[in-house]
């Protein structure tokens, strides 16, 4: 069987790390993983030419959002979202996207913090890109029904807001200042920001009762990560989200339960990020 990571570029994915690692933890010596550079319009050729030793496709940038037009079939909460990130060969023929970020997040926040976060959580999202889209879907999961958004230009969080609507969320927009009650107040603070981008929130007033989830990996730790958890404020790291989505794409593909710990490992052995 074979499964591979699609994107553009691709070549910096950790995805065959995470994979290969559980592969070899299952004994599933006769699958392999590779990255095959794919821009969106080499898709649609890519999934014809797959034959039925493929089981699936993990989708990395560009392709997440056109992966929901070209599959055949699309769960709920990746038609929610608007995009997807996984590629699964559909019993019945043709291809099924899937959305295993939102799991990745909700698993990430588990790992660190138990069953912290929860519906009567506070929460605010810094950013209204696709990740916060996934975020926002993660909040469904918990039971969370409303959370502040922090935005450069309110006018660009449209697709964010469609999404709260399909998911049932209903969603506060206010400037991205670290000065606003939405930061100090929240329960639990998600940057969805790339890297650099918040770092203007690590002067911002924390407190221990807190939990950060910053989706960035590299570097590691951020400015807005290192202030935080030298307040005292649990961090969870976007390495954290990385490894529990592509668990959980490898429990999509195999069958099987995905071996945590050892694609855990392999991820340490590879990046130098110390929120694993």
């Amino acid at each position: 069987m074979r499964a591979a990571v699609l994107g553009r570029p691709v070549a910096h994915s950790l995805s065959p790390v995470l994979h290969r690692a559980a592969y070899a933890a299952l004994d599933l010596s006769d699958w392999r993983y590779d990255a095959i550079d794919c821009g969106e319009a080499d898709l649609a050729r890519q999934l014809a030419d797959s034959g039925p030793e493929w089981a699936g496709f993990s989708c990395t940038m560009p392709l997440k959002r056109c992966v929901v037009s070209m599959a055949d079939v699309v769960d709920d909460e990746a038609a929610a979202i608007g995009a997807a990130n996984t590629l699964l060969r559909h019993p019945a023929g043709g291809w099924r996207a899937a959305a295993t970020d939102p799991i990745g997040i909700v698993n990430a926040l588990a790992d660190r913090t138990g069953a912290a976060v929860g519906a009567r959580s506070a929460v605010t999202l810094l950013g209204a890109g696709g990740t916060a889209q996934n975020a926002l879907a993660a909040l469904r999961i918990l039971g969370i029904d409303h959370c502040t958004v922090l935005v450069r230009s309110p006018e660009r969080a449209s697709a964010l807001l469609d999404t709260a609507t399909r998911l049932g969320l209903s969603v506060e927009l206010a400037a991205l200042d670290p000065t606003l009650d939405a930061v100090t107040a929240a329960d639990l603070l998600i940057s969805t920001l790339p890297a650099g981008a918040a770092d203007q929130f690590a002067d911002a007033y924390w407190h221990r009762d807190q939990i950060l989830l910053d989706v960035v990996y590299d570097p590691w730790p951020t400015a807005i990560a290192a202030a935080a958890a030298g307040a005292g404020v649990r961090v969870v790291s976007g390495a954290l989200m990385l490894l529990h989505q592509a668990a959980a794409q490898v429990a999509l593909m195999t069958g099987r339960a995905a071996p945590v710990a050892a694609m855990r490992a392999a991820l340490r052995s590879v990046t130098a990020s110390t929120g694993i």
